[in-house]
């Protein structure tokens, strides 16, 4: 049977020599190299296509990387925690045995979008689709990846002879380095939403194998295209602290810089007056300070 192909693997397709991503959709190779170490590698031939599974560790933990080269020299890749690979081994074995219980292949009984079966995972902020497939070249899985509230989507697609093979090579890197992911172990804080005007910011808490982050989001509705336009940041959560820090000193300048003549209120010659300390109705020859008219005035905050 002729090469498969899912029909929309060039989403995510580029050269071998490109830069990778991460499961966050971060360059790894942007600085990283230098902290990033592969641990063992299996090169897999199905059809015309190459596969190479490679476990690599950083100072967050372990992973392995799935890359599909395709015979033009054009490269897919996905990225899995080792946990999420485990539990993609176990699906391999489900797949299989469906995949074997089918008969011919006979275009009259497929569905309309082509699925023949389909699973999900979950990992952190991440998916995972896994669509068992069949189109005018055969059946195959196509596996997707996903970030939840936007990102790059990546996906690789193994045809479906080879998934026992795929599931054996997985097998023995799983036996050889464990299936924990390393890194943090603990419950990431919730999201949280603050509305302003016509826009809105999400703060999302995520974790990749880069380590926890913060991404910042901010939606605004577009009347142009009748969607809403989204911008996002990442923030590492080793600089969450100073990142702080310099936000609640712009808020401190900001605040003094709009109310410059409440830091001097209540100011007048001592016991001057009839006024003095000790009259009965003298406010204007108090010695106290005024308070600050907006509690945000004044030594930045520590959260």
């Amino acid at each position: 049977m002729s090469d498969i192909g899912s029909g929309d693997e060039g989403i995510s397709s580029q050269k071998y020599h490109g830069q990778g991503m991460d499961a966050g959709g971060n360059n790894f190779d942007s600085g990283q190299q230098s902290q990033e170490q592969e641990l063992a590698t299996k090169m897999l031939q199905i059809q015309s296509k190459r596969f190479y599974l490679d476990v690599k560790q950083n100072r967050r933990g372990r992973f392995i990387k799935v890359a599909e080269i395709g015979a033009d020299g054009r490269r897919s890749q996905i990225f899995l925690a080792m946990s999420t690979a485990a539990e993609f081994r176990d699906h391999l074995t489900s797949f299989s045995d469906y995949y074997s219980s089918l008969g011919p292949p006979n275009p009259d009984t497929v569905p309309d979008d082509g699925k023949l079966k389909s699973e999900m995972m979950l990992k952190d902020n991440r998916r995972y689709y896994l669509d068992l497939k069949e189109n005018s070249r055969g059946r195959f899985l196509r596996v997707s990846q996903t970030i939840t509230r936007g990102g790059p989507r990546s996906q690789v697609a193994l045809p479906a002879q080879g998934m026992i093979e795929f599931r054996d090579a997985l097998t023995d890197l799983l036996d050889d380095f464990g299936v924990d992911d390393g890194g943090f172990k603990g419950e990431l804080p919730e999201g949280r939403h603050l509305r302003v005007d016509n826009k809105n910011f999400y703060f999302d808490i995520g974790q990749n194998n880069r380590g926890i982050y913060m991404k910042v989001s901010e939606v605004v509705p577009s009347l142009q295209v009748k969607s809403n336009f989204r911008t996002a940041i990442t923030v590492p959560e080793k600089c969450w602290t100073r990142f702080r820090d310099i936000l609640a000193d712009y808020c401190d300048k900001m605040c003094r810089a709009q109310h410059p003549l409440d830091q001097h209120q209540g100011g007048g010659p001592p016991g001057g007056g009839a006024g003095g300390a000790g009259g009965a109705g003298g406010r204007a020859g108090s010695s106290q300070p005024a308070p600050d008219i907006e509690a945000g005035c004044g030594a930045p905050s520590r959260i």
